[in-house]
């Protein structure tokens, strides 16, 4: 009997014993777990500040912060927010001028490679004689080139953003939408009909009113801020009708807006078929 209860005894201070070791280790699964899941909210915490900070560094160079400057003294903006777009050549934020209306200020990256496929765009243009020979030039002369297409397109009756003002690699123009949420593109919102009869009009227009070929048009490179309202933008990649390859460049223009709108469920002409309207 005694040793029965002798036995019984060892039993549950094994079983005690086992219990608490048991718990001691979940206690210390669990607080490595969540040293674990702290460590990686660091880290990524780090990552963002780090990406933030080479983003800043990116975009604000020296040379920009100087350009910045100077459209401030020129009383063109009075100060920025944030970012409202972002690409791999540029980021747009939200600017305001001294009266408090909005701006859209175009910053374009002067560490981008992505300028180094531009010259096309440039060489055959009979505005810009002299081809650039850096990046930070191309850079330069390309927000010199959108300004004078946003002109030429606007001077035409054709409904871009408003250009206000460039300097070096920065682009002021009107805001498109409701700061801070720049207006939404035909790829973000429902389209119709009359969006794909806009369009197309708006091409000839460009092409027989001002001269010019958009070159890189798109459903992501036209707002629709409301129904039956809509404004062509991205004006860089434009080339005078002049140029030598206008006549591909615009069939591809009305390529991509004829895939884009079938996508949609609206196809009325083959591309050529436009292409020869376009023209005639």
């Amino acid at each position: 009997m005694e040793e029965r209860d002798r036995s019984s005894a060892g039993e549950d201070t094994l079983e005690a014993e086992r219990g608490s070791m048991t718990e001691g280790d979940r206690e210390q699964s669990s607080g490595l777990r969540e040293r674990i899941r702290r460590s990686e909210r660091e880290n990524r915490r780090l990552r963002r500040d780090s990406d933030e900070r080479k983003t800043v560094e990116e975009v604000f160079d020296k040379a920009t912060n100087f350009a910045l400057s100077e459209l401030i003294a020129r009383g063109e903006i009075a100060y920025l927010n944030g970012v409202v777009r972002s690409g791999k050549e540029a980021r747009v934020y939200w600017g305001v001028a001294g009266d408090g209306s909005p701006r859209a200020v175009k910053i374009y990256l002067t560490a981008s490679a992505e300028f180094k496929k531009r010259m096309r765009y440039v060489a055959g243009d009979r505005r810009f004689q002299k081809l650039p020979s850096s990046v930070r030039q191309m850079i330069r002369l390309w927000v010199q080139k959108e300004y004078k297409n946003l002109r030429l397109a606007d001077e035409a009756g054709i409904r871009v953003p408003k250009p206000l003002a460039f300097n070096e690699n920065i682009l002021v123009m009107e805001f498109i939408g409701t700061p801070p949420a720049p207006a939404p593109i035909f790829a973000e919102t429902d389209v119709d009909a009359s969006d794909y009869e806009w369009t197309i009009k708006m091409i000839r227009h460009l092409y027989k009113k001002a001269d010019l070929v958009h070159a890189d048009l798109s459903e992501f490179n036209i707002f629709k801020p409301a129904p039956g309202e809509r404004v062509l933008f991205d004006m860089g990649s434009a080339v005078l009708s002049s140029h030598p390859e206008s006549k591909e460049l615009l069939l591809r223009d009305i390529t991509n807006i004829v895939r884009f709108f079938k996508k949609r469920g609206i196809y009325e002409k083959a591309p050529e078929e436009i292409l020869q309207a376009v023209l005639a």
